[in-house]
Protein backbone atom coordinates (compact mmCIF):
# COMPACT_ATOMS: atom_id res chain seq x y z
CA UNK A 1 0.00 0.00 0.00
CA UNK A 2 1.23 3.49 -0.88
CA UNK A 3 0.53 6.32 1.52
CA UNK A 4 1.82 9.63 2.82
CA UNK A 5 4.44 9.49 5.57
CA UNK A 6 3.44 9.81 9.21
CA UNK A 7 5.34 10.54 12.42
CA UNK A 8 5.48 6.82 13.32
CA UNK A 9 7.55 6.23 10.13
CA UNK A 10 10.50 8.24 11.46
CA UNK A 11 12.42 5.23 12.84
CA UNK A 12 12.03 3.37 9.53
CA UNK A 13 13.27 6.41 7.58
CA UNK A 14 16.33 6.56 9.81
CA UNK A 15 16.90 2.82 9.34
CA UNK A 16 16.66 3.17 5.54
CA UNK A 17 19.26 5.94 5.40
CA UNK A 18 21.58 4.34 7.98
CA UNK A 19 21.52 0.85 6.44
CA UNK A 20 24.74 -0.33 4.82
CA UNK A 21 22.77 -2.92 2.82
CA UNK A 22 20.27 -0.39 1.47
CA UNK A 23 22.99 2.11 0.56
CA UNK A 24 25.51 -0.34 -0.91
CA UNK A 25 24.77 1.14 -4.36
CA UNK A 26 23.66 4.59 -3.20
CA UNK A 27 26.89 6.12 -1.98
CA UNK A 28 26.97 4.54 1.46
CA UNK A 29 24.90 4.99 4.61
CA UNK A 30 24.63 8.15 6.67
CA UNK A 31 25.65 8.07 10.35
CA UNK A 32 22.69 7.20 12.59
CA UNK A 33 23.54 10.02 15.04
CA UNK A 34 23.41 12.57 12.20
CA UNK A 35 20.05 11.19 11.05
CA UNK A 36 18.58 11.25 14.57
CA UNK A 37 19.13 15.01 14.70
CA UNK A 38 18.39 15.78 11.01
CA UNK A 39 15.27 13.74 10.21
CA UNK A 40 12.12 15.77 10.95
CA UNK A 41 9.37 14.58 13.25
CA UNK A 42 7.27 13.69 10.18
CA UNK A 43 9.81 12.77 7.48
CA UNK A 44 9.23 12.60 3.75
CA UNK A 45 6.20 14.88 3.54
CA UNK A 46 6.44 16.16 -0.04
CA UNK A 47 4.69 15.60 -3.35
CA UNK A 48 5.79 12.46 -5.14
CA UNK A 49 7.21 10.68 -2.10
CA UNK A 50 5.26 7.61 -1.09
CA UNK A 51 5.71 5.38 1.91
CA UNK A 52 5.30 1.71 1.06
CA UNK A 53 3.50 0.06 3.97
CA UNK A 54 2.81 -3.53 4.85
CA UNK A 55 0.24 -4.08 7.60
CA UNK A 56 0.57 -0.38 8.42
CA UNK A 57 4.35 -0.46 8.94
CA UNK A 58 6.73 1.29 6.55
CA UNK A 59 8.90 -1.11 4.53
CA UNK A 60 10.21 1.35 1.95
CA UNK A 61 9.81 4.56 0.00
CA UNK A 62 9.22 5.52 -3.61
CA UNK A 63 9.95 8.92 -5.11
CA UNK A 64 8.51 9.91 -8.44
CA UNK A 65 8.29 13.66 -8.90
CA UNK A 66 11.97 14.41 -8.41
CA UNK A 67 13.28 15.88 -11.66
CA UNK A 68 16.62 14.74 -13.07
CA UNK A 69 19.02 17.68 -13.03
CA UNK A 70 20.42 18.96 -16.33
CA UNK A 71 23.97 18.79 -14.93
CA UNK A 72 23.77 15.00 -14.55
CA UNK A 73 24.38 12.57 -17.40
CA UNK A 74 21.43 10.60 -18.76
CA UNK A 75 18.52 12.40 -20.37
CA UNK A 76 15.89 11.66 -22.97
CA UNK A 77 15.05 15.24 -23.87
CA UNK A 78 17.29 18.26 -24.46
CA UNK A 79 15.79 20.40 -21.68
CA UNK A 80 16.25 17.57 -19.14
CA UNK A 81 14.04 17.65 -16.03
CA UNK A 82 12.48 14.23 -16.56
CA UNK A 83 10.56 12.61 -13.71
CA UNK A 84 12.84 10.03 -12.10
CA UNK A 85 11.72 6.91 -10.24
CA UNK A 86 13.61 6.19 -7.03
CA UNK A 87 13.01 3.48 -4.44
CA UNK A 88 14.48 2.14 -1.23
CA UNK A 89 13.25 -0.83 0.78
CA UNK A 90 14.32 -2.25 4.11
CA UNK A 91 16.30 -5.48 3.61
CA UNK A 92 13.64 -7.62 5.31
CA UNK A 93 11.25 -6.64 2.47
CA UNK A 94 13.63 -7.67 -0.33
CA UNK A 95 12.84 -10.58 -2.61
CA UNK A 96 9.10 -10.68 -1.91
CA UNK A 97 7.77 -8.68 -4.86
CA UNK A 98 6.82 -5.64 -2.76
CA UNK A 99 9.06 -3.27 -4.75
CA UNK A 100 7.63 -4.37 -8.10
CA UNK A 101 4.05 -4.07 -6.86
CA UNK A 102 4.59 -0.68 -5.21
CA UNK A 103 6.58 0.80 -8.10
CA UNK A 104 3.95 -0.41 -10.60
CA UNK A 105 1.24 1.29 -8.52
CA UNK A 106 3.26 4.52 -8.36
CA UNK A 107 3.85 4.42 -12.13
CA UNK A 108 0.11 3.87 -12.68
CA UNK A 109 -0.60 6.92 -10.51
CA UNK A 110 1.97 8.94 -12.46
CA UNK A 111 0.54 7.88 -15.85
CA UNK A 112 -2.94 8.95 -14.73
CA UNK A 113 -1.69 12.26 -13.33
CA UNK A 114 0.78 13.12 -16.11
CA UNK A 115 -0.49 11.29 -19.21
CA UNK A 116 2.15 10.64 -21.86
CA UNK A 117 5.06 11.92 -19.74
CA UNK A 118 7.97 9.48 -19.58
CA UNK A 119 9.75 8.40 -16.40
CA UNK A 120 13.48 7.70 -16.18
CA UNK A 121 15.42 5.44 -13.86
CA UNK A 122 19.15 5.24 -13.19
CA UNK A 123 20.84 2.41 -11.30
CA UNK A 124 24.30 0.90 -11.03
CA UNK A 125 24.78 -2.03 -13.37
CA UNK A 126 26.23 -3.93 -10.41
CA UNK A 127 22.90 -3.70 -8.55
CA UNK A 128 21.31 -6.89 -9.89
CA UNK A 129 18.09 -6.49 -7.90
CA UNK A 130 17.50 -2.99 -9.21
CA UNK A 131 18.37 -4.00 -12.78
CA UNK A 132 15.87 -6.85 -12.56
CA UNK A 133 13.18 -4.55 -11.16
CA UNK A 134 13.73 -2.01 -13.96
CA UNK A 135 13.21 -4.76 -16.55
CA UNK A 136 10.14 -6.10 -14.76
CA UNK A 137 8.58 -2.62 -14.67
CA UNK A 138 9.12 -2.17 -18.42
CA UNK A 139 12.00 0.31 -18.43
CA UNK A 140 14.01 0.27 -21.66
CA UNK A 141 17.74 0.94 -21.69
CA UNK A 142 18.72 4.28 -23.23
CA UNK A 143 22.41 4.41 -22.31
CA UNK A 144 25.14 3.50 -19.88
CA UNK A 145 27.66 5.91 -18.42
CA UNK A 146 30.11 6.35 -15.57
CA UNK A 147 28.89 8.30 -12.54
CA UNK A 148 29.62 8.10 -8.81
CA UNK A 149 32.63 5.86 -9.57
CA UNK A 150 30.54 3.09 -11.14
CA UNK A 151 28.83 2.14 -14.40
CA UNK A 152 25.22 3.37 -14.44
CA UNK A 153 22.28 1.97 -16.39
CA UNK A 154 19.82 4.61 -17.59
CA UNK A 155 16.36 3.66 -18.84
CA UNK A 156 13.00 5.12 -19.73
CA UNK A 157 9.42 4.04 -19.08
CA UNK A 158 6.32 5.13 -20.92
CA UNK A 159 2.72 4.56 -19.93
CA UNK A 160 2.29 2.97 -23.36
CA UNK A 161 4.65 0.13 -22.36
CA UNK A 162 3.09 -2.81 -20.46
CA UNK A 163 4.57 -4.04 -17.19
CA UNK A 164 6.70 -7.19 -17.61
Amino acid sequence: MLRQSEAWDRAAFIELFASEEVHAYLGGPRPREELESAVPKVPGRRPGLFVVALNGAMIGTITLLDRRGAERPGHIRPEAGEAELGYMFLPEAWGRGYAAEACAAALDWFAGTFPGEPVVLCTQTGNNRSMSLAAKLGFTEVQRFEEWGAEQWFGVWSSDAPFG
